[in-house]
C-alpha cells in the first residue's frame, strides 16, 4: 500500500474509535483518537494498566496543541521551535470533556489527562506519523505498545503477539523508518515559564 493509502486506512479506524499499533519517532506506539474516552479505555486494557496513569498525546504542530490546551506558555513554544530530538511537553489546563461524558472533538477524553489537569504531548519528528494525526485532524494516543511492566519495543519485531493481536490495524513496519527505539524526553512547564526536567 501506498503511503496516503494506509493513512486513509488507518485514519478510519480511528474515526470509528479502534485502535492501532503505528511507528512513532521513538517507539512503536498503541493509537487511537485521543476525544474518545471508550478508545482510550480500551487502550488501557490492551496493556493491562490502571487508567489512573496519564497518557501521552501526538499533535501534527503547535497548531493542534493550542486547540487542545486552554493557555500554552510561551516557554513550550520556544522549547518546540529549537527543538531537535523527541521531546514530549506537560502542558497546564487541558481543554477536557467531563468524564463520562460523550465524546466531543474539540475535547480530549478524561481519561487522558492527569489529576492535576495536565496533559503530556509532543510533535513527533517524523513526517509520516505527523502527516497521520494532521490527517486525523485531532490528537491521536501514543502509548508504547507493551504490557504495561514489560519492556518498551525498539522496533516492531519486540512487539508481543499479544499485543499485535489486540489491535485493530497495524501500519506496514515500512513506514517505521527513523524511530530513535527510546523514549522522548519530557518537559513540564508552567505559565510562569518554569520549566521541571521529567525524564532526559
Amino acid at each position: 500500500m501506498e503511503e496516503r493509502d494506509v493513512i486513509k486506512a488507518a485514519v478510519q479506524v480511528l474515526r470509528d474509535g479502534g485502535v492501532i499499533l503505528y511507528p512513532t519517532d521513538t517507539v512503536w506506539g498503541l493509537g487511537c483518537d485521543a476525544t474518545n474516552p471508550e478508545a482510550v479505555a480500551e487502550i488501557f486494557a490492551i496493556k493491562q494498566r490502571p487508567d489512573s496513569k496519564s497518557l501521552v498525546l501526538l499533535a501534527s504542530d503547535m497548531d493542534m496543541v493550542c486547540r487542545y490546551i486552554k493557555e500554552v506558555p510561551e516557554i513550550a513554544v520556544q522549547l518546540v521551535e529549537v527543538n531537535d530530538k523527541p521531546m514530549t511537553i506537560v502542558y497546564p489546563g487541558a481543554r477536557a470533556a467531563q468524564s463520562g461524558a460523550a465524546p466531543d472533538k474539540y475535547l480530549l477524553a478524561a481519561n487522558t489527562v492527569a489529576g492535576d489537569g495536565s496533559v503530556a504531548i509532543r510533535v513527533p519528528l517524523n513526517d509520516f506519523c505527523r502527516r497521520l494525526v494532521s490527517a486525523f485532524g485531532r490528537p491521536i494516543v501514543s502509548t508504547s505498545a507493551n504490557i504495561s511492566g514489560q519492556p518498551s519495543p525498539e522496533d516492531f519485531d519486540g512487539i508481543s503477539s499479544e499485543v499485535r493481536e489486540a489491535v485493530d490495524f497495524t501500519i506496514d513496519p515500512a513506514f517505521g523508518k527513523g524511530a530513535t527505539g527510546k523514549a522522548s524526553s519530557i518537559i513540564k512547564v508552567g505559565l510562569d515559564a518554569s520549566i521541571e526536567i521529567i525524564r532526559k
